[in-house]
């Protein structure tokens, strides 16, 4: 028996987690430049990644193909984008710069994520109440605001966990004493392995499912 078409309901709510998703990644990786130009480095600036534009961040296979994929099978939506390039050599003091550099991308997730709460609940209160909030314009609003907290807060959890590639292992490399440098460069080597290990063996879920299991209630609440 041919799979039942994807309702239209279901198709908006796959267009907005995608389209969610390129805005966050696109904040992610813009924070990441703006804050090494700061310190001093105009790399990402010269390359024209300082932007909101997703194009100039974008990943056909991160940040398309794997979050409609994740949609379309009802799992949740995430992905990535083109790493912004970024050089601290010739900055002043670098592991501040790398610190402030690694920090600034989930510490944007985190404040678009804000934002959006607070817009999802003010939009809530103004709302129709009731089967009549399905069928009125507020409905794909709210969605939008919704979908804006749950993938930025999962984006910026995700990226603080200290494996690199990922932020959180700059964030820690930044304090690490010059003892341990030989630590840090076999972690850093082995970091990919580690993360598919953290991902497969479900270390990563471990740490994702608590707040946002209590984000999804806290929200899909206000909906039901």
């Amino acid at each position: 028996m041919p799979d039942a078409p994807i309702s239209p309901d279901k198709l908006l709510e796959i267009v907005i987690q995608v389209a969610v998703l390129l805005f966050a990644v696109s904040v992610h990786e813009s924070a990441h430049g703006w804050m090494a130009l700061r310190c001093g480095d105009t790399t990402a600036r010269d390359l024209g990644r300082i932007t909101l534009n997703p194009v100039k961040h974008l990943d056909p296979f991160g940040s398309l193909l794997v979050p409609a994929l994740l949609a379309f099978s009802g799992a949740p939506v995430f992905g990535w984008a083109k790493p912004v390039p970024v050089s601290l050599r010739g900055v002043r003091n670098p592991r501040r710069a790398n610190l402030l550099v690694s920090a600034a991308g989930p510490v944007s997730n985190f404040i678009v994520a804000f934002l959006g709460a607070v817009t999802f609940f003010v939009l809530l209160a103004v709302a129709p109440k009731g089967p009549e909030l399905r069928s009125s314009l507020f409905f794909p609003l709210l969605l939008v605001f919704r979908d804006t907290v749950l993938v930025n807060v999962a984006l910026g959890i995700f990226n603080l966990v200290p494996i690199p590639p990922l932020d959180g292992f700059g964030v820690v490399e930044s304090f690490a004493p010059a003892r341990w440098i030989r630590g840090v460069m076999w972690v850093r080597r082995y970091g990919f392995i580690l993360l598919v290990v953290a991902i497969f063996t479900g270390g990563l879920s471990a740490v994702l499912r608590p707040p946002m299991t209590f984000l999804n209630q806290l929200l899909l609440g206000g909906l039901s």
